[in-house]
């Protein structure tokens, strides 16, 4: 009888796009970075401006090798950043595969960045990276993250973090504001905390709206961060 042979399985992931981009939004704007982006997310934000990786379609899965390949040919040795984001890379489908993909690239010496939806925290995952975007969810969304969440958040990860929140009205800047003063008290003020304006798709350029937000931070002290989603113009 023939030996057998014990081979591990390829790892698959749900993967809507591999691309290269300056960073849009954040402490980090404008710096150039490959973006892998998940498919399949069940957080539901009603003014998601991404609806087409909700969907967790087998069909776009690709095993790790292909993954990296991409990465590697967009990277050119050059760009040694990697921003993981979605769809929602840390949906619990999504925990295995995305630690095998965050395995691999820092063997590779990258510079890894994973965008968090604010609904959970996974600690194995965010001890792996070097920095994670946490987002808060505003009324806007119709989704809630939990200031007590947020502040284990911080506690545990507030050294590597960026809080971030799309505001579309004042009723989502009151929120954040809390949300701000309720952790500043036991995390610190260390952290930045970013607010971008909301930008829905095909929307012609909402002046006022960034005005209006620029404005409300201004009058409460300028606790924030007011940032634009620089890729909604460039791309």
């Amino acid at each position: 009888m023939a030996p057998m042979i014990n081979s591990a399985p390829m790892t698959t992931l749900l993967i809507n796009s591999i691309y290269r981009a300056t960073e849009g939004e954040g402490i980090h704007i404008g710096i150039p970075q490959i973006f892998v982006r998940f498919q399949g997310c069940h957080v539901g934000c009603v003014n998601c401006d991404s609806k087409e990786t909700w969907d967790f379609d087998p069909s776009m899965t690709k095993n790790l090798d292909e993954v990296m390949e991409e990465v590697e040919t967009l990277s050119q040795d050059i760009i040694k950043r990697v921003s993981i984001t979605g769809g929602d890379p840390l949906h619990p489908s999504h925990i295995p595969s995305l630690i095998e993909l965050i395995r691999e690239l820092k063997k590779r010496n990258y510079y890894i960045n994973i965008e968090a939806a604010g609904t959970r925290i996974v600690k194995d995952v965010f001890d792996m990276v070097d920095f994670i975007s946490f987002d808060i969810k505003t009324p806007s969304t119709e989704v809630r993250t939990s200031q007590e969440l947020l502040l284990r958040f911080l506690v545990d990860f507030g050294a590597k973090a960026q809080v971030k929140a799309v505001v579309s009205d004042k009723k989502d800047f009151e929120m954040v504001y809390d949300a701000f003063h309720y952790v500043k008290r036991s995390a610190g003020p260390g952290v930045p905390w970013c607010l971008t304006p909301c930008y829905e798709p095909e929307e012609k350029f909402p002046m006022l709206r960034f005005q209006n937000i620029v404005k409300m931070n201004e009058d409460f002290g300028l606790p924030f961060r007011v940032i634009g989603q620089q890729h909604k113009w460039l791309f």
